[in-house]
C-alpha cells in the first residue's frame, strides 16, 4: 500500500520506519520545518532513505487550503494517510483525497479526553486506566470512528514522561502499525464514538496550570503530575512563580519535619525536607515534589530550595578538561544552529528540546560510563559550565557527599582520625532516634564507651521499612538497569577498599578483632564479597522449559528471576561488617531493598558501611541501618507486614523464635545460619605440623568467635598424646592484648556477658571431669580477655562435647586407630552441622570421610578457608540457606513462570 506519513517527532520517526519494514511503499512523507537549522527526526529518516520529503510551514491560509500545497500532496497518489503526532492543522481536501482516507494516533481512550493535552488530562483526572485510539479523521476534533484502542492501568506516580515511555510510545507505534495491516486486509472496523463518557479538555498551558490549593492531596499530586514538565503546574511563594515537577504521594503514617514554606492559600505552609518539598491538601494528606523551578528557568532539587547560592566551581584536572571538551563537541552537535559552544550558552534556550535531553544523557555514558545522569540533571544544569561542574562532581562521588550530613564521634586511634556516624540510617539521612534514646557502645579492650548509639524503636523500625518499600516500589533502584546497578555496588566495594584502614580501625574498637585480622578478613572479604555479588547484577536470568501440554498448539514456558522486595537482615557480633557484607551483598545484587539490625553491641562499622553507600550514590531508601535490640528492632522485622524476607545469622534459640514469627506474621521468606559444633577429625597419617597449626586456627580464629569454629576435635590415638603437646607449646606463645598492637594474637571477648559464659562454660568441663590442660579463666587485666583454653579427656556424654562455646576452648577427644565409622558416628551425633574437617594424606580415606559429615561444608588438610564464590550454610539445627557463591542470590529472588500459548 501507498502511504503519506503526516506528523513528526520521534513516534513519527518509528512509525514510518515500522511501515517500511511491513513492506509499504511511503509515498510522501509531510512534516514541519526544520527548527535552528535541525530537521525533525522523521525528515532524517526519511531523507536518509530518499523518499520524498516536504516541509510545509502551513497547509491552510485563513481556513482555507492552499491549493498548491494541496496539489503537491496529491502528486504522490497516497492511497493512505497516516497520522501518528501531527500539529499541523489539514484540511479536509487532504484527509477524504486517498482511496483508504486518513488514520490518527490519539493518546487516550476516545471519547474520553478529546484534544491536545489528553495525556496530561488522563492524569490530572486520576484515571485508573489509559491508552490510546487509531481513529478514521473526520471533519470534527477527535471525533472519527475508532479502529482500535489499547488499554493499560495508570499507575499512582505516573508522569506524561512515565505513560509515555511505557506504553504509548511502544505500544502506540505498533498499534499504528497494526491498523495499516487491518486495513490492508480490508478488516479495518469503523466503530462509532459513543456520546456517553465524551469529554473535551483545553490546551494546557502555562497561563490555567496554577494550582489551586482548595484540594486534596491526590487532586494536587495529579494537577502536578498531569502538568509535568510542560506546561508546569505553578504557585506562587514570596513573590515568585514556583513551578513543581516531580511528584509522589505520601504514606500518611510517616510523619514530615523540615523548614516550612508559605504559600498563599495553601491548607497549611510546605515543608521543605531533605527528600524534598512536602505539600499538604485540605485532608491533611500530603505529597512530595522533587524539583521545582524558577521563573528564569533555572532548576532545582526542591530540597535545596532554602539553600544560598551555588557551590563554588571545582578546578577541572586535565582527564576532566578532555572530557569537557569531548562534551562540548557533542553539544555542538545537538544545537548545530550555534557556531561554538561558550560556557554560558544554555542548553534550552539554544534549542534542545526534550529528546535531546535523552542523547545527551547516553552521550554522557558512552564517554564516562560511571557518571549516571538522570534527565532532570540535565535540566538542573542547563548552561554549558553547570553541566561539566555537575557531571565533574558526579565522576568525583562529591555531588552526593554534598548532601549527606553525617554528625561524627571523631577519635584519634590507631595513629588515624576515624570518623563514626552513630545515628540510625534511614531513607538516605542519619538521624536520631524516636525520642532521643541512646545507648553506649563498648570497648572490649578496656570496658569503656566509645560513643553514645541512637537506640531504635518501634516507629523507627515502621519508617524504615516504609522507606525500603518505597525505594523498591516507586524508586529509582526498583527501576534500574541492572548492569547500573551493579556499577554502584563495585563504587561502593572501591569505597569500602579506600576506608579499609579506618573501618578495620572501628571493628577492632568495637568488636575486640585483631586489627590485622579485621583488615584482611572483617574488612577484606566483606570487600571481596560486594566485588563479587556487583558481577552478579546482570547475570541473573531464568530458564526456558519444554512442557508436556504442547500439542496441539505450540506453547513457551519461561521462568524469570524477580526479587523480593523489603528484606530485613539481622546479624551477629563476631563478623559484624563481613556478616553484613554477606547477606546485603547478594539482597542488593538480586534488586532488593534493606533494613538491617546489627548486633547491638557491634553497630559502629554497620553505621559507617551506611554511610559509604550513600557517598556511592545508593538510592535513599535502599540501605537502612537500625542499632537496637533484638527483642524489640528484631521482632518488629519478624512480624512486620511489609518484609518479605528475613536473613538472620544468630544462635539456634533465637533462630527458631524468628522462624515462628515469620510464619506466623506473613509468612514471609527466611534464610537462617545458626549454631554450630563443627567436628574436626585427624589421623594418624596427617601431615602433623599441618595438622596442629591448622588445629589451631580452626578453635583460635577470631579468638574463637567463629560460627564454623571446630568444636570438637577427634585425634586418632596413636598421636593423640604428641598432638596435644604440640598444641599447647604454640598456645602458651600466643600474645593476649590490644587488637590494635600488630603483634597481638590473641584479643578481647566480644563483651562482658559472653565472657562470663565462657568462665562458667569451661567451670561445668572441669566438674564433668575432662582434663584442663592449660586456660580456662578470664585474664586479670581491664576489658574482656580470657584465656586461650585446652580440653582433653573429653567424653561423648560432656557438656562441653556437646555445646558450643563460641570461644577460645579447644575440645579434644581421642578416637581408636581403625574406627573409622565409629568416629563418623560419634561426629555426626550432634543437632548442629554448620562445618567439618578431616587431616589425613589418604585421599580415598578424605574422600569417604567427607561423603560421610552430615555438615554444609567440609574441610580436607585446611580449615577457616571460605571464599565468596563457595556457597556456605548449614545443615540440621545449624539452620537452611547459603550466604555466598550463586546460590545465595536464590534466598533474595522468587521465581516466577511464564506459559504461553500461540
Amino acid at each position: 500500500m501507498k502511504i503519506a506519513v503526516i506528523g513528526q517527532s520521534l513516534f513519527g520517526q518509528e512509525v514510518y520506519k515500522e511501515l517500511k519494514k511491513e513492506g509499504h511503499t511511503i509515498a510522501g512523507v509531510f512534516t514541519i520545518p526544520d527548527k535552528d537549522g535541525k530537521p525533525d527526526p522523521l525528515a532524517s529518516e526519511a531523507e536518509k532513505d530518499g523518499v520524498p520529503v516536504f516541509k510545509f510551514p502551513r497547509w491552510r491560509v485563513k481556513g482555507q487550503a492552499i491549493p498548491e500545497v494541496v496539489d503537491q500532496y496529491k502528486a504522490t497518489g497516497a492511497e493512505l494517510n497516516v497520522l501518528p503526532f501531527c500539529s499541523q492543522f489539514i484540511p479536509m481536501e487532504v484527509i477524504d483525497h486517498p482511496k483508504h482516507g486518513s488514520i490518527i494516533y490519539h493518546p487516550s481512550l476516545l471519547p474520553r479526553h478529546r484534544g491536545a493535552s489528553a495525556i496530561n488530562w488522563t492524569l490530572i483526572h486520576g484515571d485508573k486506566k489509559g491508552g490510546f485510539t487509531v481513529f478514521w479523521a473526520d471533519d470534527g476534533l477527535d471525533t472519527g470512528p475508532i479502529l482500535l484502542q489499547r488499554e493499560c492501568d495508570v499507575d499512582p506516580n505516573d508522569t506524561v514522561n512515565t505513560i509515555y515511555k511505557r506504553f504509548l510510545f511502544p505500544e502506540g507505534v505498533k498499534g499504528m502499525v497494526d491498523a495499516v495491516r487491518l486495513i490492508a486486509e480490508g478488516r479495518a472496523p469503523r466503530t462509532t464514538q459513543p456520546k456517553e463518557g465524551a469529554t473535551y479538555e483545553c490546551i494546557q498551558k502555562k497561563d490555567n496550570a496554577k494550582i489551586d490549593w482548595n484540594q486534596s492531596a491526590e487532586a494536587l499530586h495529579n494537577w502536578i503530575r498531569g502538568n509535568d514538565k510542560v506546561p508546569g503546574a505553578w504557585a506562587e511563594t514570596g513573590g515568585q512563580k514556583l513551578t513543581f515537577s516531580g511528584s509522589t504521594l505520601m504514606d500518611s503514617s510517616t510523619p514530615a519535619s523540615g523548614q516550612p514554606l508559605e504559600f498563599p492559600g495553601a491548607h497549611r505552609p510546605g515543608l521543605v525536607t531533605n527528600n524534598g518539598l512536602v505539600l499538604f491538601g485540605n485532608d491533611g494528606k500530603a505529597l512530595l515534589v522533587k524539583c521545582l523551578q524558577f521563573e528564569d528557568g533555572k532548576m532545582i532539587p526542591a530540597a535545596q530550595y532554602f539553600c544560598s547560592g551555588s557551590s563554588a566551581s571545582v578546578e577541572l584536572t586535565e582527564e576532566e578538561k578532555t572530557f569537557a571538551e569531548q562534551m562540548r563537541v557533542v553539544w555542538q552537535s545537538i544545537l548545530p544552529n550555534l557556531s561554538q559552544i561558550e560556557d554560558s550558552t544554555d542548553f534550552f534556550k539554544s534549542g534542545a528540546a526534550s529528546m535531546d535531553v535523552v542523547r545527551l544523557v547516553e552521550e554522557v555514558k558512552l564517554r564516562a560510563s560511571s557518571c549516571r545522569l538522570q534527565n532532570e540533571d540535565v535540566y538542573m544544569n542547563s548552561t554549558f559550565q553547570d553541566f561539566i561542574q555537575m557531571c565533574v562532581r558526579k565522576l568525583r562521588g562529591e555531588d552526593d557527599e554534598q548532601k549527606l550530613h553525617v554528625d561524627y564521634v571523631e577519635k584519634q586511634v590507631n595513629n588515624m582520625t576515624v570518623n563514626m556516624p552513630h545515628q540510625l540510617f534511614i531513607n538516605g539521612e542519619f538521624i536520631d532516634a524516636d525520642g532521643g534514646k541512646t545507648y553506649k557502645t563498648i570497648n572490649p579492650t578496656d570496658g569503656t564507651p566509645i560513643c553514645d548509639v541512637s537506640l531504635a524503636q518501634l516507629s523507627d523500625v515502621d519508617r524504615a521499612v516504609a522507606a525500603a518499600k518505597e525505594a523498591f516500589e516507586q524508586g529509582e533502584w526498583g527501576k534500574m538497569n541492572p548492569r547500573d546497578r551493579g556499577r554502584l555496588l563495585y563504587k561502593l566495594a572501591d569505597l569500602m577498599e579506600q576506608h579499609q584502614e579506618e573501618l578495620a580501625t572501628i571493628e577492632s574498637m568495637d568488636s575486640g578483632a585483631v586489627y590485622t585480622l579485621a583488615l584482611k578478613t572483617h574488612v577484606g572479604m566483606s570487600i571481596q564479597t560486594f566485588h563479587y555479588f556487583a558481577g552478579w547484577c546482570d547475570k541473573i536470568q531464568g530458564s526456558t522449559i519444554p512442557i508436556n501440554q504442547a500439542r496441539p498448539n505450540r506453547n513457551l514456558t519461561f521462568t524469570k528471576k524477580e526479587p523480593i522486595g523489603v528484606c530485613a537482615i539481622v546479624i551477629p557480633w563476631n563478623y559484624p561488617l563481613m556478616m553484613l557484607a554477606w547477606k546485603t551483598a547478594a539482597c542488593l545484587a538480586a534488586g532488593n531493598t534493606v533494613v538491617l539490625k546489627p548486633a547491638q553491641v557491634t553497630p559502629l562499622t554497620a553505621l559507617k558501611f551506611a554511610e559509604l553507600a550513600a557517598r556511592a550514590g545508593l538510592p535513599k531508601g535502599v540501605i537502612n541501618i537500625l542499632p537496637g535490640s533484638g527483642a524489640l528492632v528484631g521482632q518488629r522485622l519478624s512480624d512486620h507486614p511489609d518484609v518479605r524476607k528475613l536473613g538472620f545469622t544468630g544462635s539456634t534459640e533465637i533462630g527458631k523464635h524468628i522462624m515462628k514469627s515469620c510464619a506466623v506474621s506473613n509468612a514471609k521468606k527466611v534464610s537462617l545460619e545458626l549454631g554450630g559444633k563443627s567436628p574436626l577429625i585427624i589421623f594418624s597419617d596427617c601431615d602433623l605440623d599441618k595438622a596442629v597449626r591448622m588445629g589451631l586456627s580452626s578453635v583460635f580464629f577470631n579468638k574463637g568467635e567463629n560460627c564454623i569454629a571446630a568444636g570438637r576435635l577427634f585425634v586418632e590415638d596413636s598421636i593423640h598424646d604428641q598432638f596435644v603437646t604440640k598444641v599447647v607449646e604454640e598456645v602458651k606463645k600466643m600474645k593476649i592484648g590490644d587488637p590494635l598492637d600488630r603483634s597481638t594474637d590473641h584479643g578481647p571477648q566480644n563483651h562482658k556477658a559472653h565472657l562470663d559464659k565462657l568462665v562458667e562454660y569451661c567451670q561445668i568441663g572441669v566438674k564433668e571431669g575432662a582434663t584442663l590442660v592449660c586456660g580456662g579463666k578470664q585474664v586479670q587485666r581491664p576489658g574482656f580477655f580470657f584465656e586461650p583454653t585446652v580440653f582433653t579427656d573429653v567424653q561423648d556424654h560432656m557438656y562441653i562435647a556437646k555445646e558450643e562455646s563460641f570461644g577460645p576452648v579447644m575440645i579434644i577427644s581421642k578416637f581408636m586407630s581403625g574406627d573409622l565409622d565409629d568416629v563418623l558416628r560419634r561426629a555426626n551425633a550432634t543437632e548442629y552441622g554448620l562445618a567439618s574437617g578431616v587431616f589425613t594424606r589418604d585421599i580415598s580415606k578424605a574422600l569417604y570421610v567427607s561423603d560421610r559429615l552430615d555438615a554444609g561444608t567440609v574441610f580436607v588438610n585446611t580449615y577457616n578457608k571460605t571464599d565468596v564464590a563457595s556457597p556456605f550454610g548449614g545443615f540440621k539445627q545449624s539452620g537452611f540457606g547459603k550466604d555466598l557463591g550463586q546460590e545465595a542470590l536464590n534466598e533474595y529472588l522468587k521465581t516466577k513462570a511464564v506459559t504461553i500459548e500461540y
